[in-house]
């Protein structure tokens, strides 16, 4: 890319995403295009496809949890095409690094709710705990783990229709900031 491109798409894209400087606006266009490289052109100017970009959160950000990783490469994708372009790169990152208490806590409610529905299902619960919690009895950890999505659900639940509305998630983690990642980390740690 030459620099008066570049220039160009620094200046548009800081036009519209505030929390990042256009200097590390340039580092991140910079660094989605050597992730691209790294790949080959195997899709083109597609962009990041999902392997590469659970690639990057394992390595750069830890992330271990296969089924968050993949929400999160849902909640990065916003026009759902599979791939992730510049433009959602650097906005998904914009909350991602920098977002506000309320960013955040809408992006960890999409990451949670893993069909798409808008709600956390007892369902969903039970997956991504089962997902995060060592099993030495399988029969065991299920019956615990049907404890813990009871309690949570109690917890959570403040209309009692037996699922998580963002109202629900946004009402709990308000009370307890501690709740916002209560199903698994799917935001980076603040060292990072």
């Amino acid at each position: 890319m030459d620099q008066g491109t570049l220039r160009k798409l620094v200046e548009s894209i800081s036009k519209t995403v505030k929390s990042f400087k256009k200097g590390e606006v340039e580092c991140l266009i910079k660094l989605f295009h050597s992730f691209m490289e790294k790949v080959g052109g195997r899709f083109g100017n597609l962009g990041l496809d999902r392997d590469t970009f659970q690639e990057i959160l394992h390595s750069i950000f830890g992330m271990t949890d296969d089924t968050l990783m993949n929400r999160v490469f849902c909640a990065f994708d916003r026009d759902n095409d599979n791939y992730i372009n510049l433009e959602e790169w650097i906005r998904g990152l914009s909350v991602f690094l920098r977002g506000t208490f309320e960013e955040k806590m809408k992006f960890c409610f999409e990451v949670y709710y893993l069909n798409g529905d808008g709600y956390i299902s007892r369902e969903e619960i039970f997956e991504m705990l089962k997902n995060s919690i060592h099993q030495d009895s399988p029969e065991e950890t299920d019956e615990g783990i049907r404890e813990l999505v009871d309690i949570i659900v109690t917890k959570m639940d403040y209309d009692n229709d037996g699922k998580i509305s963002f109202t629900d998630f946004e009402k709990a983690v308000r009370q307890d900031k501690l709740l916002l990642e209560v199903f698994g980390p799917c935001l980076p740690e603040t060292k990072v």
